[in-house]
C-alpha cells in the first residue's frame, strides 16, 4: 500500500455500527470491483468498491466479505475471502496479501481464499433468513448499463437462494458513511494537504504559453511523490473560455498571455478525497475585470461556507448561495435587480452564468453517498463551490474548499490553499520550480 496502514479498530467500529442496522438472522455480502480492461491485455488502475473497504480495509481485487452477526458458530459471525497468491501471480504480478495480512488490516479473524466462498456461504444460508446484498446505488452512478461484480453476486444469490429475503447493503452505508470518525478525517485532512502542496507547485509552474497538460503534471507529480494513489478524479485544468465548460477536462488548449486558468482538482489518499478548486492568472497578475469577478466568487464563497451549519437541509443552504450569486451578478453588471424582481422562478436568470450546486458530500467517494433530504449533521464533510462563468468575455471562475462540520459551525480542511488574491499573485512572481 503507498499509504500508511489504518489502525483496524475503523472497520471494526464500522461494522458495528452497520450490523446493528441490519435485520434479525440475515447475511450480508460486499464484493470488490471489478478489474477493468482497457485494449489486448492491458487493464485499468484497480479502485476498491467503497462500501467493502468502508466494512473491512481490505483494498484488493477479488475480495468478498461476509457477515452474519446471528450466525451459531462464532467464525461464521464474519468472514473475509481474498485472492490467493500462487507461483504465476507471484511471477507477473507479485504477492498478494496473505490470510494473516487481510486479518491484521481488517481485524476479522477469520480469512478464507476466494475460491471457498460458495461452499462456506452454503453451510450458513439455509440457517439465514436474508441477504443483504451491495449495489452501487448513487444518484449520479455511471454503472447503469455495465454489470458489475455486484450485479453478478446479486444475479447468483437471487438463483441460489431464491426463497430468502433480501435488503439493500447500500441502505444502511449511505446512512453511515456521510458521519465521518476521528480516523477518517485525518485521511481526509492528509489527501488536502496533498491537494495544498500540488496547488502551490502549479502557482510556481505556470508561465504564459504553457499547455493546460504541463500543469496538469505539476499536480500529478506531487500527489505520487506524496504517496496518494491517485487523482480523485480526471483534473480540470481549463484556461480562458474553456473554463466556462463545466466539465472540461482534456486539458490540451495554451495558456495565453492575459487569461485566467480554473483548477478543479482532487487527491485520492488511502481511498478518501479531496476536491479543491481554484482559479489563477497566467501571467501572474489578475486583470481588473478578472479581479472583480474573482472577489465577487470569494465572496460567495466565504459567505456561503458560514451557512454549511448542523440543522440546515442542503436545499435551504443552496437557496442562500443563489441570493449570495445572485447579488454579486448585479453587482457586475450581468444582471438587473429590476428584471429578476420580475424573473420566471422556474427559469432564474442567474442560471445564465450560475448553473451548478455548490455543496456535495465528500469522503470515500468526490461526491459521496447521503441523501441530500437529510440536514447537515456534525461530522459531515461537505464541499463549498460557486462560481460565476462569462462565456462572452472568455471568463469562468470556481472556488471551492472542502469543510468539517462541527457543533459550532465547520472547519475548512484546506484553507492553507492560497486563494487570497495578493497571495496568489505573490507566489506566482516569486522564483518557479
Amino acid at each position: 500500500m503507498r499509504y500508511e496502514s489504518i489502525p483496524n479498530t475503523l472497520f471494526i467500529k464500522n461494522r458495528s455500527n452497520f450490523i446493528a442496522q441490519m435485520k434479525p438472522n440475515t447475511i450480508a455480502i460486499l464484493t470488490a470491483n471489478d478489474v477493468k480492461h482497457n485494449n489486448a491485455d492491458d487493464v485499468m488502475g484497480f479502485v476498491q468498491n467503497n462500501d467493502l473497504f468502508y466494512l473491512s480495509g481490505v483494498d484488493q481485487e477479488e475480495t468478498i466479505l461476509v457477515l452474519y452477526p446471528d450466525a451459531l458458530k462464532e467464525k461464521n459471525k464474519a468472514m473475509v475471502f481474498i485472492k490467493e497468491t500462487n507461483a504465476h501471480i507471484k511471477i507477473w504480478d507479485g504477492e498478494k496479501l496473505t490470510k494473516e495480512q487481510a486479518a491484521l488490516i481488517s481485524g476479522i479473524e477469520r480469512v478464507e481464499h476466494v475460491q471457498d466462498f460458495e461452499m462456506v456461504l452454503q453451510y450458513m444460508a439455509f440457517e439465514a433468513d436474508g441477504f443483504y446484498l451491495g449495489h452501487n446505488e448513487h444518484l449520479k452512478r455511471v454503472t447503469k448499463d455495465q454489470e458489475t461484480q455486484q450485479d453478478r453476486m446479486i444475479k447468483w444469490c437471487k438463483e441460489k437462494y431464491p426463497l430468502h429475503e433480501y435488503y439493500r447493503a447500500a441502505k444502511i452505508t449511505r446512512d453511515l458513511r456521510p458521519v465521518k470518525s476521528i480516523e477518517e478525517i485525518k485521511l481526509l485532512q492528509k489527501a488536502a494537504d496533498i491537494s495544498v502542496s500540488s496547488f502551490i507547485r502549479v502557482l510556481k509552474a505556470c508561465k504564459p504559453m504553457m499547455k493546460e497538460y504541463e500543469l496538469e503534471a505539476e499536480l500529478t507529480y506531487n500527489l505520487v511523490k506524496s504517496g496518494a494513489a491517485h487523482h480523485a478524479f480526471q483534473p480540470i485544468v481549463a484556461s480562458g473560455k474553456n473554463a466556462c465548460a463545466l466539465h472540461y477536462n482534456t486539458n490540451d488548449d495554451r495558456c495565453n498571455n492575459g487569461e485566467m486558468i480554473l483548477l478543479d482538482f482532487g487527491v485520492c489518499y488511502a481511498n478518501y478525497n479531496s476536491d479543491t478548486t481554484r482559479c489563477i492568472p497566467v501571467n501572474g497578475k489578475f486583470s481588473k475585470r478578472q479581479k472583480e469577478v474573482y472577489s465577487a466568487v470569494l465572496r460567495c464563497l466565504k459567505e456561503g461556507s458560514k451557512f454549511l451549519i448542523p440543522g440546515i437541509l442542503p436545499s435551504d443552504y443552496e437557496a442562500k448561495m443563489v441570493c449570495l450569486v445572485e447579488e454579486e451578478l448585479i453587482h457586475l453588471g450581468l444582471l438587473n435587480a429590476d428584471a429578476i424582481a420580475v424573473q420566471d422562478p422556474k427559469n432564474p436568470l442567474y442560471k445564465k452564468y450560475f448553473m451548478h450546486g455548490t455543496a456535495h458530500y465528500i469522503g470515500l467517494d468526490v461526491h459521496d453517498v447521503g441523501l441530500y433530504s437529510r440536514k447537515i449533521e456534525a461530522g459531515m464533510v461537505f464541499t463549498c463551490e460557486p462560481g460565476i462563468y462569462i462565456p462572452e468575455e472568455g471568463i469562468g471562475c470556481r472556488l471551492e474548499n472542502d469543510y468539517l462540520i462541527n457543533a459550532k459551525g465547520n472547519v475548512n480542511l484546506t484553507a492553507a490553499m492560497p486563494i487570497e488574491i495578493e497571495e496568489i499573485e505573490r507566489l506566482m512572481n516569486t522564483k518557479k520550480i
